[in-house]
């Protein structure tokens, strides 16, 4: 399995590649900017967990990225269900997304055993 630093990085282009393939047009543009934060903001925050000072802090940063994750696979649910072509590439950006949220859950667990 890839180092999640890796994965959330690549999670975070891969998004950014399928937007850029959408045409611009006022109907998608909310939901294709929405995608492109949370998606970069599950990258971004999992590397300032990575240098989080204390467990709790480690924590509190780690909700932050199930968080931006969750919001990245509910974006990607939505396309599923309005575009009609990509649906390949939509179903791996949204299983990659649920297995990041899976880690990053199962960490958050982990963190707050270790932490007792």
């Amino acid at each position: 399995m890839k180092d999640l630093k890796l994965r959330t990085k690549e999670f975070a282009v891969d998004c950014w590649k399928f937007c850029h393939k959408i045409p611009n047009s006022r109907e998608y543009n909310a939901y294709v900017n929405q995608l492109i934060r949370s998606s970069s903001s599950v990258g971004a925050n999992y590397r300032a967990a990575q240098r989080a000072k204390s467990t709790a802090d480690f924590i509190n940063k780690l909700k932050i990225v199930e968080e931006e994750a969750d919001e990245s696979m509910y974006f990607l649910e939505l396309f599923l269900e309005i575009l009609d072509h990509d649906l390949e590439e939509v179903k791996t950006l949204h299983s990659e997304a649920n297995e990041i949220l899976s880690i990053v859950v199962a960490s958050i667990n982990t963190a707050r055993r270790n932490q007792k």
